[in-house]
């Protein structure tokens, strides 16, 4: 099946049957045939084939959408795991709170962002999204439902967060959330030459801005290898003037590209263009926090443009100083081999340890770059990107991933043992039999 049901990356392709969840009190209509498999299935914004089951069924978790109950004075939100972070933000921002933590995209469900233990631009300042759940629910396959917090079931707690989907069906979490004065971010764009000013730039920033993130052209070589754009902001405090919204889903991407027109002659445009425009605007801006945080959602359907053979992301986490020789290593070697990413984007992930067992996140630099229609050259060039990650003792993040060998997420992840004990025997996925195969 394809639209509705793909990962985001749109690879690979697979044959997967979906049953819609309409209601959190309803029993999971689960088979009796040993060989279908389950998973729950959000809103298919993780890249790889985390949310895929290949010859399973999905488990559509959007008709959980109720929300259930919201503390104003406290900032405690209870809600069905299928709604939106756009829709918890709809909410709770007029009544002054926010969300500690934020992917790159907002259309994200709530059991999503708790499977994939997400972050944002402001880990060294709230950790993930787990730090920040209070409980929730778990319906197992054969009818059992577990309340899951750090004192009540707490190894399931620890393996549901960051577990892929793979222990049960989230029914409702509840969430803690962050008292703000205004729902604008003072932003800044501020331009970097090459990659040691970025880094400069980007650990510096990263001591006085919560939200702290750096875009790499990919493309530049020489002296300028490395340039890029440091984008930083913090909330507006209470005397911030009401700025007019504006959507953010005012372009549509209306059809599958039958070639992708992302290639090294239009990146390399679109990346000169982007620099330039921001290398004399350096100054501080008033901005919608929808605008400064989801560039993501700037166009929608925006993976299409990648055509057919859809992209792979590889994104990893490298201890902080190893982080700048990586990179550097990294860039270099796609340049060697003739296959520029199309996007780079780096971020720094600070000590608030992760809650979640298989949780990704951990003290560094967070590194990620994509690359359109996967093939074998590519394939090649991320096993060596492995090789690199591994000797800085570094690991790649599961929901982005597609193609990873199972020494090497082993190696990444040697926890991954407890979590399969924890999962739920009707509960698999493409990535996880892929992954734990001898």
């Amino acid at each position: 099946m394809v639209g509705r049901y793909e990962s985001w990356g749109r690879y690979p392709r697979v044959r997967q049957s979906a049953v819609r969840l309409i209601w959190r009190h309803l029993s999971l209509p689960v088979s009796r045939d040993p060989h279908r498999s389950y998973l729950p299935f959000g809103n298919g914004r993780s890249y790889g084939d985390t949310c895929l089951n290949d010859g399973g069924i999905l488990l559509d978790a959007r008709g959980l959408d109720r929300f259930i109950a919201f503390d104003p004075e406290e900032g405690v939100l209870r809600c069905e795991a299928g709604v939106l972070l756009s829709q918890i933000l709809d909410l709770v921002v007029p009544k002054g709170w926010f969300l500690p933590v934020l992917p790159g995209t907002k259309f994200v469900t709530l059991g999503g962002a708790i499977a994939s233990d997400v972050h944002g631009k402001n880990h060294s300042r709230e950790g993930t999204f787990g730090r920040h759940v209070r409980r929730f629910e778990l319906l197992r396959s054969s009818g059992e439902r577990r309340i899951c917090s750090p004192g009540e079931n707490p190894d399931w707690f620890r393996g549901t967060i960051g577990g892929l989907g793979l222990t049960g069906v989230i029914l409702w979490a509840e969430i803690a959330l962050r008292r703000i004065q205004s729902q604008n971010v003072i932003s800044e764009a501020v331009p970097a030459p090459n990659l040691e000013r970025l880094f400069e730039q980007l650990l510096d920033s990263s001591r006085n801005f919560e939200y702290v993130a750096a875009w790499i052209d990919c493309l530049a070589r020489g002296e300028n290898l490395g340039r890029g754009l440091l984008f930083r902001g913090n909330h507006a405090g209470a005397g911030s003037p009401a700025l007019q919204r504006k959507s953010r889903r005012g372009f549509r991407v209306p059809l599958d590209f039958p070639v992708s027109p992302v290639n090294e002659v239009t990146v390399r445009l679109f990346n000169t263009l982007v620099y330039l425009a921001h290398e004399k605007l350096s100054s501080p801006t008033v901005t919608d926090y929808d605008v400064f945080l989801f560039e993501l959602d700037r166009i929608e359907g925006s993976n299409r443009l990648y055509g057919p053979g859809g992209f792979l992301q590889y994104h990893c986490v490298v201890p902080l100083e190893c982080g700048k020789p990586v990179v550097e290593g990294m860039l270099r070697l796609t340049f060697r081999q003739g296959m520029p990413s199309s996007l780079g984007v780096l971020k720094v992930f600070g000590a608030l340890p992760s809650p979640g067992l298989l949780s990704f996140p951990r003290p560094g630099i967070s590194f990620a770059l994509d690359f359109p229609s996967p093939g074998p050259k590519v394939m090649r060039l991320l096993e060596e990107f492995d090789g690199i990650v591994s000797s800085a003792g570094g690991v790649v993040y599961p929901a982005k991933d597609a193609r990873m060998a199972p020494a090497a997420f082993k190696a990444y992840y040697p926890q991954w043992e407890a979590l399969e004990a924890l999962r739920d025997p009707k509960f698999s996925s493409t990535f996880w039999r892929r992954v734990t195969k001898e």
